[in-house]
Order: C-alpha cells, then sequence, then structure tokens
C-alpha cells in the first residue's frame, strides 16, 4: 500500500477519534432530550401532573386553535426583533471604535466588554430592577426634570431594555468578530475618490461589516427568544413570551406535554432563524 495512501487512512482514523468524544457528548446531552421533548409532545396530559401514554395531537392542535399561544408566539418574534435591532444600533459604533483601536487601548476595552458577561443574568436584571421602578433612579430622574414618565417596569418596555443591555456583549464580541473584512486602506481610497464620511460608511465599511451584523442579530435574536429570567422579572408576569409560558405550563399547571410542545415550537423558531441567517449570509458574502 503506498504511504501517501496510509497517511490518508491515519489521518482519518485521527479526525474520527477526535469526533467521537463530541458526537457523544452532544448525542447525551443535546440529541436525546431533543427527541424525549419531541416525544412527549405528543402525550396527553392528566389531572395532577400525570402524563398519559396514548399518542395525541391535542397538544399541537390546542398552538393552532387557541389564538392566545398565536399571540405569544408573535409577541416573542416582535419583542426579539426589537431588542435585535436595538441592540445592533447600540453595540455596533462601540464594535468598530474596538476595531479601529489597538494595543493596551484594545487590551482594556475588550475586558470592558466581557466584564458584565461575568456576572449573573439575575444580579443584572434586578439592577435594572432597581433603576426601572416607579421610585427608581431613571424614573425619579425625568420626573425631576418635569417630563412625564410612563411606567417602566411590568411591560414590554422594560423587557426590551433591560434585555438590550444583558445582550449588548455578545452584539458587540459578534461584530467584533464579524469586522475582519474591514481595511482602512479601502476607506482612505474611498476618501481620496472624493466620498464624505456618510457615503465611506454606507458604500464601503456597512457593507464590509455585514456578516458580521448578520452573525450578531441571529446571536442576540435566538438568545432573546429563549431568555426566560429577565422577562420574567423585568415583565412582572404581564409580558407573555414562549420563554415564560414553558416555565408556567412546566412549573405552575404542570402540563409537561403542552410545555414539550412550546419548547419544540421554540426550536422551530430557531431553526427558522438559521435558515434566514444562511440565506441572508450568502447575499452579504457573494
Amino acid at each position: 500500500m503506498p504511504a501517501a495512501v496510509q497517511k490518508e487512512k491515519g489521518s482519518a482514523s485521527l479526525v474520527a477519534m477526535l469526533l467521537v468524544p463530541i458526537i457523544v457528548v452532544n448525542s447525551i446531552g443535546f440529541i436525546l432530550p431533543i427527541l424525549n421533548l419531541a416525544q412527549l409532545s405528543f402525550k396527553e396530559a392528566l389531572v395532577g401532573g400525570g402524563i398519559g401514554e396514548a399518542f395525541t395531537l391535542s397538544n399541537w392542535a390546542i398552538l393552532i386553535e387557541d389564538t392566545f399561544y398565536l399571540e405569544v408566539l408573535w409577541q416573542s418574534v416582535w419583542v426579539s426583533a426589537a431588542i435585535t435591532l436595538i441592540t445592533l444600533a447600540c453595540s455596533y459604533p462601540i464594535a468598530l471604535y474596538l476595531h479601529r483601536t489597538s494595543g493596551p487601548i484594545r487590551t482594556v476595552l475588550i475586558v470592558l466588554v466581557i466584564s458584565p458577561l461575568l456576572t449573573s443574568a439575575v444580579i443584572r436584571t434586578y439592577g435594572w430592577v432597581a433603576l426601572l421602578s416607579d421610585n427608581g433612579v431613571i424614573t425619579s430622574l425625568l420626573t425631576s426634570m418635569g417630563l412625564n414618565v410612563p411606567p417602566l417596569m411590568f411591560n414590554t418596555t422594560g423587557v426590551i431594555i433591560g434585555m438590550t443591555e444583558i445582550l449588548m456583549p455578545y452584539m458587540i464580541l459578534a461584530l467584533f468578530a464579524g469586522f475582519g473584512r474591514l481595511d482602512q486602506n479601502v476607506e482612505d481610497a474611498a476618501r481620496a475618490l472624493g466620498a464624505n464620511e456618510l457615503r465611506v460608511f454606507t458604500r464601503v465599511v456597512f457593507p464590509l461589516t455585514l456578516p458580521g451584523v448578520v452573525l450578531g442579530c441571529l446571536l442576540v435574536f435566538v438568545l432573546a427568544v429563549s431568555s426566560f429570567i429577565t422577562p420574567k422579572l423585568l415583565g412582572g408576569g404581564r409580558v407573555f413570551l414562549l420563554a415564560t409560558e414553558i416555565y408556567d405550563q412546566a412549573i405552575v399547571t404542570l402540563n409537561w406535554p403542552l410545555a414539550a410542545t412550546l419548547s419544540m415550537l421554540v426550536l422551530i423558531v430557531f431553526g427558522l432563524a438559521l435558515a434566514l441567517y444562511a440565506r441572508a449570509l450568502r447575499l452579504v458574502t457573494a
């Protein structure tokens, strides 16, 4: 057997051995639970939290026939999309400035961006509870300025504000990682040809950073859809999203089959988001 063939087979065997651990971990920690949720969504919920063994489509029929769950789905999607767009608008200038710095300043800025992730989301959410409450710092400050401030807690506004701040580090890091195509020489060439700063940004900078924008939007949207603790605390049980409804069905009403069905619905939303991401990525990199 030629040495080249033996070397190729040896490399293939090594790759297979290296992939076995991650395949086993993903199978046990991800695929098997997903399959369990899928089969649980076709079970009947019994009184007292029991689960029947008979096959039924009633849980899926409830999602289609009950307008409440359609409204929950719509609210989850548009709130997550709003959080994504606001987070992008707040994070893009920071990521762009971070990309254009170098040396110790960049290191310090990266540490500042990452540092919020070292604090629990629960603690950060309670911080927003203190800020956004009726007697909080923000409301008191705006009221002292003579402004009529609407409630910022226990509504969609509070959820969007809190989620935007919590997800900004993820967006900044995703944008920063996707800014590799940005070349200062290209910007200088555009300015040398007479383009003003706005035209340089719209025709050069932003198009080159679109892969990072698409990646950041996907990441933040998925995290926003699946987020539970922040909407639960800042929404006060008045903002109905898929994640909070899954918790209520599983823990409060003990309807595990319906909770599993809602969980599968979240996975479907994730799949559609990934498909949209793949399509958008092909368009921006074409």
